[in-house]
């Protein structure tokens, strides 16, 4: 695996590329702005990118949006100080595929690995702001209570093993649960699942930089 390492701050930048090339994971390229990771993922088009949010300049989402843009099966890993819902939805909303915090140096590297292997990640202190906030009435989309409870765990980034653990189901049921759900929203995927549930939560339909 190799990835690109964004953020404004050069000792956070090192303290990254310390711990990540210590996990035997390449470091392509490092840069401190939004512009600079748009430039460096089209040279070197790494397998995944680690960046900040907010920057001076072009932000990491701006960055996000215009490297999705580009590259759609892209997957960006953004890393923060901040627990914003707006952030996160506008996150998701662009496609990113995880939201992590700064202050859980413990989660990077699984959060990397996560992503690289095609899950979405959110850093546990995210997780419990969205069990905290999210309330089943508050989303009158036509899913049952059941594929609600399931929809929200795939939000959280559960896989189908985790989920029916969680709920005591089996993996089988689950799969047909979210099958279930892609048709009845016309959703590809479990990633678009995902989006879908924060555009709802939060009211995000696309992420602008006004």
């Amino acid at each position: 695996m190799n990835i690109i390492i964004i953020d404004d701050d050069p000792l956070v930048v090192e303290s990254l590329k310390t711990i990540i090339e210590a996990n035997g994971i390449e470091i392509l390229a490092v840069g401190y702005d939004g512009k600079q990771a748009y430039q460096l993922y089209k040279k070197y088009k790494p397998d995944l990118i680690l960046m900040d949010i907010r920057m001076e300049g072009l932000s990491g989402l701006d960055a996000a949006k215009n490297i999705l843009d580009m590259d759609p099966g892209a997957k960006i890993l953004l890393i923060t100080t901040f627990q914003d819902d707006e952030y996160i939805g506008a996150a998701l909303s662009l496609g990113c595929k995880g939201y992590i915090l700064k202050q859980n140096i413990k989660g990077i590297i699984p959060a990397i690995n996560a992503v690289y292997s095609g899950n979405l990640v959110f850093d546990s202190k995210i997780v419990s702001n969205i069990k905290k906030y999210s309330k089943r009435e508050d989303m009158d989309i036509g899913l049952s209570h059941r594929e609600l409870d399931i929809l929200l765990l795939v939000a959280e980034g559960l896989n189908n093993r985790e989920i029916a653990e969680r709920l005591f189901l089996s993996e089988g049921t689950v799969r047909n649960y979210i099958s279930n759900m892609l048709n009845k929203l016309s959703l590809r995927d479990r990633t678009q699942l995902a989006i879908y549930y924060y555009k709802k939560k939060y009211g995000v339909e696309e992420y602008n930089n006004q």
